[in-house]
């Protein structure tokens, strides 16, 4: 009858000496457990325990399932194996102590007995040659083709990129150790016994038969070393878990069921204490920390990093990587701003979110280069150009610096008076923004989008000149207390107006006012001008009286895409206007970010800086053959796009438009 002898040919003094080892083992893990969540403790509160439900189901998606790891073909085979195979080895390691410890000592009967124990064999051999497969895999990644995302940080201390990489090797090989002593240690026990359903055992059966030749009495010395030894590293690697790579086994399904449950461009509010932002490690909340620990290292978030690909210093990948060794360094005497941390990383963040969309365990970097910006920020570690501007949007409203008066210069030209909002209702608050009321080069664009509006019989108003800028790229810049002066004087003015709506030109200023605004009183709609028009191509109240026949290709606002998942309503009306759509490599949730985000178009560009982030997209554009114009919807887009153009010497080859110029033209 085949069933599951545990201590096969292993003496009694050994089968104690492992129970011994096995309680030490489970005393150190739970001791560096301990340790780590004692530290994670040690950070600010806050709260992450609501909607339980969401959270396990994202546990099961994305770290049972792994969605986000899945994304990348040959990463995402790789883990996939190695975890699975680890989860199966596992569980087959539980259910044989279980079915001998358990069942067989204190109830006299096993379970792994006949089809089952036949089954149980068959699926751990075939499971640990999964496991086998994704380490060797990982080898060859990492050893063989080495991309540059999985190379160590060259961070703030000189021993980090070293540690980083014996702790990859330490974890690699001795996961391997343990997944072939295993198998020898099966083949040398059916080598032999000579079980008759040993065939189920295929790995165990193939290594059995080049064992047979050395003869009984050795394979039975053999097969105890080799056991003595499997069990020694299998200890040794549980126990080192909590102290080593490993713990992101624990780490990330935590950190998975404590991540955001709030909308992406919802951007967590300065903590109000007497420390403006995070200037040492203990000012980051638990969860930041949490995320610092949780890290696997993988560098997908470099890869999708803008700051990074133009040659700035941000990785967003070393960022992690240094705030968690800085975590646990306590003896050197490093600051966290810098020589953890430079300022140059933390300015060079366009804010797209880009890392955080990509990382499969839900680390959010933006959130804590925001924290450690507000630090700077309230001592005055900010750029020259970037101060100015924050003193004009506190001083004007706006960030040109101009008055208020000017900020409806655009509409002079129109003949039908654009309603003003604050004396009579409307259906429409169109809040236009900034650079759509300013920027000479936007203020055409701006007057036809208020004559599509005309067109399409829209009942609209405007806030005229008491509109301020709703502070998005203010409150990621770090400057939150102008991020709440502005907020608060834009909400005193919608709050006496009469409106269904809002509807907005700029995805900054669109997410801001949907996400952002209802924590201060607005529980309007908000639209993107691309959601109405969409809406309204769909109703048939908006005439398309001309077919354009271009061939374009779309760039998706990081606002308007990643931020907050508008990505089909410009290209159905593209489409509408009956334009040939042809995509970039990146779009979507992958498309690259132009550069202007998080308060960068305010800034100077700093000097090792390659080729700036928009260059890098009107190159990608110009690169599509056939394709004669670059369509996007956000007036920073088409500023950085235009401006790009000329850098890039792609003047004649490629043209930069708003949407809203094709669909004024179409009618």
């Amino acid at each position: 009858m085949p069933f599951r002898e545990t201590f096969w040919n292993i003496p009694h003094w050994a089968e104690i000496g492992q129970y011994i080892l096995g309680l030490l083992t489970i005393l150190v893990f739970a001791y560096g457990v301990f340790r780590r969540v004692k530290r994670w403790r040690m950070g600010q509160p806050e709260k992450r325990f609501d909607q339980i439900g969401k959270r396990l189901w994202s546990v099961l998606v994305d770290a049972f399932g792994q969605a986000r790891t899945a994304q990348d073909a040959y990463a995402g085979i790789m883990h996939l194996t190695i975890f699975w195979g680890m989860v199966a080895l596992f569980i087959g390691t539980a259910l044989a102590t279980v079915d001998w410890d358990v069942t067989h000592l204190f109830f006299g009967f096993q379970f792994l007995i006949n089809g089952a124990y036949i089954l149980y064999e068959l699926i751990l051999d075939i499971f640990g040659v999964l496991l086998l497969v994704g380490l060797g895999m990982a080898v060859y990644r990492r050893y063989f083709i080495r991309p540059p995302r999985l190379q160590p940080a060259t961070a703030w201390q000189n021993a980090l990129a070293q540690n980083v990489d014996r702790d990859d090797a330490y974890a690699l090989v001795m996961l391997t150790l343990i997944t072939l002593s295993g198998y020898f240690v099966e083949g040398l026990r059916i080598a032999v016994s000579k079980p008759e359903w040993s065939p189920w055992s295929p790995v165990g059966n193939a290594l059995a038969s080049w064992f047979i030749v050395t003869g009984d009495p050795t394979n039975r010395t053999l097969h105890l070393t080799l056991w003595t030894i499997h069990i020694l590293v299998a200890f040794i690697l549980i126990a080192s878990i909590p102290f080593t790579k490993l713990f992101h086994i624990l780490a990330a399904p935590l950190n998975i069921f404590f991540r955001s449950m709030q909308p992406a461009g919802t951007l967590i509010p300065a903590r109000n204490d007497d420390q403006v932002g995070v200037k040492e490690w203990r000012d980051f909340t638990w969860k930041q920390l949490l995320d610092f620990e949780a890290c696997v290292r993988c560098g997908r978030c470099q890869d999708a990093c803008p700051a990074f690909a133009s040659g700035a210093s941000l990785s967003p990948r070393n960022f992690i990587i240094s705030l968690k060794t800085h975590l646990w360094d306590t003896s050197s005497g490093h600051r966290l701003h810098g020589d953890v941390i430079s300022s140059k990383e933390l300015w060079a963040c366009t804010s797209c979110r880009a890392c955080v969309q990509v990382c499969p365990i839900f680390v959010d970097h933006l959130a804590s280069i925001v924290d450690m910006r507000r630090y700077l920020v309230n001592e005055g570690e900010i750029d020259a150009l970037l101060q100015k501007t924050l003193a004009n949007l506190g001083r004007y409203g706006n960030s040109f610096g101009q008055s208020e008066r000017l900020r409806v210069k655009w509409t002079q030209p129109i003949q039908a008076v654009i309603k003003d909002a604050r004396k009579e209702a409307v259906e429409y608050l169109w809040f236009v923004g900034d650079y759509a009321s300013y920027h000479v080069m936007f203020s055409d664009i701006t007057r036809k989008t208020a004559q599509v509006f005309q067109k399409a019989d829209l009942d609209f108003g405007i806030l005229y000149d008491a509109e301020r800028n709703t502070g998005n790229d203010v409150r990621r810049v770090g400057e939150e207390g102008l991020y709440e002066s502005l907020v608060e004087k834009n909400a005193a003015v919608m709050s006496k107006c009469k409106y269904n709506t809002i509807v907005t030109t700029d995805p900054h200023t669109y997410n801001t006012l949907k996400n952002e605004y209802p924590a201060n009183g607005n529980n309007h709609p908000v639209l993107h001008y691309t959601e109405l028009l969409d809406q309204l191509i769909a109703a048939g109240k908006l005439q398309i009286n001309k077919k354009l026949n271009y061939k374009v290709t779309y760039h998706d606002p990081c606002y308007l895409g990643r931020y907050n998942g508008i990505y089909d309503a410009p290209r159905r009306i593209i489409r509408a206007l009956g334009c040939e759509l042809t995509e970039m490599p990146r779009h979507g949730d992958r498309a690259f970010c132009c550069g202007a985000g998080g308060g960068k178009i305010w800034m100077e560009e700093q000097p090792e800086v390659k080729e700036r982030p928009a260059e890098s997209r009107v190159r990608e554009a110009a690169g599509i053959p056939g394709v004669s114009t670059l369509v996007t919807t956000c007036p920073k887009d088409l500023v950085m796009f235009c401006d790009a153009v000329k850098t890039a010497g792609l003047e004649g080859k490629i043209l930069v438009k708003d949407l809203i110029e094709l669909v004024d033209e179409a009618m």
